[in-house]
């Protein structure tokens, strides 16, 4: 519903330091960029504080969940440093990377080697210290490095398409850079920002596309392309075949914080030709990637529907969150689902988890 969507883009902007306007025909093009969506009611009046994860030094920088077989996990990036995963059922650390020499930028579960490797757990991430790392979690062993950049190296996104195979990356040198997963070489580095690269993404898997194809040229041919926000104030569009940039948004008045294509599964005609962006001026803009034009502004002071305090004396800021579906719980042979927004404030108490719970079986 509408007071849905309008928590969930509360809670989003907020990562974003957006103070957000609200606008009633926002609800529409929100569908295609946020989800799971949950109960307002009951997350209002039955979030709480759920678990506590510590073991990070020093603020944690970016998180990343997901689901091998039935455990659940969490991994964490800091400027301690190190990539730490966790349990999430047992509330345990399971994992503590070392081999990063300044601080963890971003961390993702790579869907690659969990779909190609016999379901091989591998996290990537980068850092400060202009270098990307695979982390293998079974194995307890550094995968992988990959250095090419001459600067920190901010977002880094797997690609929808050929199982994960492709990632991208920003960085301090106000370039892009596509890397083959699989053969870890770096394809192609996108040359035209005119200052650092902090958040990148790929194009969504096309509707036609049955995904056989390993073949860079083919998947360019395919039309797919990445998209990047800069320090330059600019958003930029690239063709991943051609390496040619495409488009180049101007509006943001300060620098991009986070940029995203429009979802095909969405059931808004066109919203895959648009791309939704956060900006350190306080503003979410929405594009249109065919026009090449701004489509629409938001921003101002929403009324907030719900806040989830930090503590004041140890949290000074949330630099992240997560959306996790937890495993369901039966008590009393009455089954739940647990719906929980995982936090990481600026702390050396790490996550925290709010969750909202919903009784199955009574819609």
């Amino acid at each position: 519903s509408e007071e849905e969507i309008k928590v969930i883009i509360w809670h989003w902007v907020r990562i974003s330091n957006i103070k957000l306007g609200w606008i009633h025909d926002f609800v529409k093009l929100v569908i295609n960029y946020v989800a799971p969506f949950f109960m307002l009611d009951t997350f209002r009046y039955s979030s709480k504080l759920l678990k506590t994860f510590c073991g990070h030094t020093s603020y944690v920088c970016s998180i990343d969940c997901s689901t091998f077989g039935a455990d659940q996990f969490i991994c964490s990036g800091s400027a301690d440093k190190t990539v730490r995963v966790w349990d999430v059922e047992t509330n345990q650390q399971i994992r503590s990377f070392n081999g990063h020499s300044n601080t963890v930028y971003c961390v993702k579960f790579s869907p690659y080697h969990n779909n190609n490797n016999n379901n091989r757990h591998v996290i990537c991430s980068s850092s400060v210290d202009n270098t990307i790392r695979f982390w293998d979690i079974k194995d307890d062993i550094q995968l992988q490095l990959l250095n090419g950049h001459k600067g920190w190296i901010g977002g880094i996104e797997f690609s929808s398409f050929n199982g994960g195979r492709y990632l991208c990356c920003g960085s301090y040198d106000a370039t892009i850079r596509l890397w083959d997963v699989e053969a870890y070489k770096s394809l192609h580095v996108f040359n035209g920002h005119e200052n650092c690269v902090i958040c990148v993404d790929f194009s969504p898997l096309q509707n036609n596309n049955k995904n056989e194809s390993n073949g860079i040229g083919v998947i360019g041919g395919n039309g797919y392309t990445i998209c990047s926000g800069s320090f330059d104030n600019t958003i930029r569009i690239w063709d991943i075949e051609t390496t040619k940039q495409l488009n180049v948004f101007k509006g943001h008045e300060k620098w991009i914080m986070s940029v995203k294509y429009g979802s095909n599964e969405s059931q808004i005609s066109g919203s895959s030709n648009t791309i939704l962006s956060g900006s350190h001026d306080q503003s979410v803009r929405l594009w249109d990637i065919r026009s090449g034009q701004q489509i629409q502004v938001f921003n101002g002071i929403l009324n907030e529907l719900y806040v989830i305090k930090g503590d004041n004396k140890e949290d000074s800021g949330i630099l992240c969150f997560k959306f996790l579906q937890l495993k369901q719980n039966r008590k009393g042979n009455r089954p739940y689902s647990y719906l929980g927004i995982v936090f990481f404030p600026i702390t050396k108490k790490l996550i925290n988890q709010y969750p909202t719970k919903k009784k199955l079986g009574n819609n």
